[in-house]
């Protein structure tokens, strides 16, 4: 039971780590062969497969949209155009309900957040084994496949929301109207030390939510399909009850996927709506 348990440990954390390149111990630069070596590279490592597949998929986003764009017709529309025109009026019914201003940023950004983030997801119902299975033939230690069960990617991303959050309150209201806005409120000016904490941590506190919320969510679904392979090697009564489990995990995890790539582009305009607004 003892080297069960330590091949099913051994298999977990090789499934949660990273392919990382950067800098070893002795000064030379390659991949990291175990999470130890991963952490000894330190900030400037770079997990190539969260880039890769990140913007693989972003470029994947791009071609199909832009494929649909140049053969849409007026005429019968193809399964992709249905598909397109869908997504695109579902987005536009979104940034209309939530954002109140003129920007002719917020539904392209709109667009290209939901879907991004929905293919990052949607990485994680492919079986487990399947892509790390391949690398390992071609000699790579490590491939995760989900770019969102990755907190550079998520905090990268909510980052990037975080900045545009910031330039728009200073352009629409001017530094001066930008600061008013977090020393003078909820409580008299005199108490503008008192202010500037608490608004300047719920300030903070939305790049790292907006964050956090992406990466746990999908963290915690990848470690349960990890389980669940587990059971594989249990025999063939707990492989074929590992199967059910998978399956109806799987169907569950559509919604999963789905809702936090709406939560988050759902977010991403409700702050840009935000930083447009005046507050009294």
């Amino acid at each position: 039971m003892s080297g069960e348990a330590h091949t099913s440990g051994e298999y977990i954390k090789h499934h949660l780590q990273n392919l990382t390149f950067g800098q070893h111990q002795d000064g030379t630069w390659g991949l990291a062969h175990s999470a130890q070596e991963a952490k000894e590279m330190g900030f400037w490592a770079i997990n190539l497969d969260s880039m890769g597949f990140a913007i693989g998929l972003g470029l994947l986003f791009l071609l199909l949209f832009r494929s649909a764009a140049k053969k849409a017709t007026v005429g019968i529309p193809s399964g992709l155009q249905n598909f397109v025109e869908w997504v695109v009026e579902f987005i536009d019914g979104s940034v209309r309900g939530s954002f109140s201003h003129h920007n002719p940023l917020v539904a392209p950004l709109a667009l290209t957040v939901f879907m991004w983030v929905f293919l990052m997801n949607f990485m994680d119902l492919l079986p487990i084994d399947w892509l790390p299975l391949v690398a390992s033939a071609t000699g790579l230690p490590f491939l995760k496949v989900v770019p969102s069960t990755d907190p550079n990617v998520t905090f990268g991303l909510s980052l990037s929301i975080f900045f545009l959050v910031l330039y728009y309150s200073v352009k629409m209201k001017g530094p001066g109207g930008f600061f008013a806005e977090l020393a003078f409120q909820p409580f008299p000016k005199w108490l503008f030390p008192v202010n500037l904490l608490l608004e300047g941590v719920g300030l903070i506190a939305k790049p790292i939510s907006l964050a956090l919320r992406l990466f746990g969510n999908m963290y915690a679904g990848e470690m349960i399909f990890i389980l669940i392979a587990l059971m594989f090697g249990g025999g063939v009564l707990l492989g074929v009850f590992g199967g059910v489990l998978q399956w109806a995990w799987a169907v569950f995890h559509i919604l999963i996927i789905t809702l936090q790539a709406f939560i988050f582009m759902t977010l991403t305009i409700v702050y840009l709506d935000m930083a447009h607004s005046e507050h009294h």
